[in-house]
């Protein structure tokens, strides 16, 4: 009876080394993904988006050009199947028999570095997500002993690819349970904790900038309700960008010629970046731009219809990059959106109603609250946005705004543009 249980001990040991072992290899490979990732789409963003100012034609171009590409790669390279983003996620978590593909890495990988650099209007963190996913996936596959363990080693990749993206293990520890498991156990914890462990010493040794290098001020009481307003107004703005996203995706699936996809979709986002600059690749450009004018600007209605122009383009030009065969998702527009609303928002009051509210302060709150009820993680945009501004100044008033932003974004419409998926 001794030996019986002394064998047990000893087997739960090797499988709980072999977990740690693994989900630290996971941990590495996802973060180095991530991050190069993340260094090439800067790099490339940043070139053909200057080439674009110089030379118009370039915005008609570049988004043709680049839904061709990932059209003639997936038709050569990656067995004519199209990335499905998070959905597939879902389809290889719920299922025992199926398993994301080692090829999903270097699809997704590509087509998401293709779709952000050629103007696609959409981010690389569903790319990232996606690929990242496939590592823990592929991992998993390797042992038999794994196979109860698949969708904590699959959330394991997922959680390390967001810490080398934000260089916030919090955040992709949340995203991994609020968006994918949605469940709590020791094995998920460990597994997932090594991971992001490893993922974030490598990122902090490789790129630890923040994402948007500004300074937020110190926030007052007086502006709670005016924070309040802007989570109930990003709610909103967050069902127009996912009821935008599903209806063009269910509008564009009745076209069976997927050149004609590729010729509308891209047209159109073509006028729209010729029209509009800031709604390029993901935007991250126009956003660190504006914080930087964010303090000096005077609401005009020049700068108002602009603003309010973006916000309203932005959800259709990403559901046609999405369409047309872009790799991506809705996590930069979020941010992106929020940002231009939280300044919107904070200028208006200011202008019309004497808020004296900080616009950069409104800024970063409306990320986060855009960001959280677009895919219903208000914990997840919290510790995100905190850690892409390396400052938690805001933590309380981002925190209220994110769940009040979820509540009110539910409330209208029940579902974010993973969850319909599971429908």
């Amino acid at each position: 009876m001794k030996k019986i249980t002394r064998i047990k001990k000893n087997h739960r040991l090797i499988v709980l080394q072999k977990l740690i072992i693994t989900s630290a290899v996971i941990g590495f490979l996802s973060a180095l993904l991530g991050n190069t990732l993340k260094k090439i789409t800067e790099h490339y963003e940043a070139i053909f988006f200057t080439l674009a100012q110089q030379h118009w034609l370039l915005y008609l171009l570049f988004p043709v050009l680049g839904f061709s590409i990932i059209y003639f790669l997936r038709q050569t390279l990656f067995r004519k199947k199209e990335n499905k983003g998070i959905k597939e996620i879902y389809e290889s978590t719920e299922s025992k028999n199926k398993n994301l593909p080692a090829y999903k890495v270097s699809s997704h990988f590509i087509n998401g570095l293709i779709t952000v650099i050629f103007g696609g209007s959409t981010g690389i963190e569903v790319s990232t997500v996606v690929a990242s996913a496939a590592i823990g996936s592929v991992v998993q596959q390797k042992e038999n002993l794994f196979k109860r363990y698949k969708t904590q080693l699959i959330c394991a990749g997922i959680a390390s690819g967001i810490t080398a993206l934000f260089g916030s293990p919090f955040a992709g520890l949340i995203f991994a349970y609020e968006v994918i498991s949605r469940k709590w156990s020791r094995s998920f914890l460990l597994t997932n904790g090594v991971a992001v462990a490893v993922a974030f010493v490598f990122t902090y040794f490789v790129d630890n900038q923040p994402l948007f290098n500004l300074n937020v001020l110190p926030w007052h009481l007086h502006a709670l309700p005016y924070m309040i307003l802007l989570g109930m107004i990003a709610g909103v703005n967050a069902v127009y960008l996912n009821r935008c996203v599903l209806l063009f995706k269910k509008k564009f699936a009745e076209i069976d010629q997927h050149h004609f996809r590729i010729i509308i979709g891209a047209g159109l986002v073509s006028l729209a970046l010729l029209v509009f600059p800031q709604l390029y690749g993901e935007g991250y450009h126009a956003v660190k731009e504006l914080t930087l004018q964010s303090g000096n600007l005077k609401l005009t209605v020049s700068l108002a219809a602009t603003l309010v122009f973006v916000i309203l383009l932005k959800p259709i030009v990403t559901s046609l990059t999405l369409v047309s065969g872009g790799d991506g998702g809705v996590f930069a527009p979020s941010l992106f959106i929020g940002a231009f609303l939280g300044l919107l928002t904070a200028s208006v009051l200011n202008t019309f109603f004497h808020a004296n509210v900080l616009p950069i302060n409104f800024m970063v709150i409306g990320m986060a609250a855009m960001l959280s009820a677009s895919i219903h993680a208000p914990f997840t945009a919290l510790f995100l946005v905190c850690e892409a501004i390396g400052d938690y100044t805001l933590f309380f008033p981002i925190l209220m705004v994110c769940l009040i932003s979820k509540t009110t974004a539910k409330f209208i419409y029940p579902y974010t543009v993973y969850s319909y998926s599971r429908v």
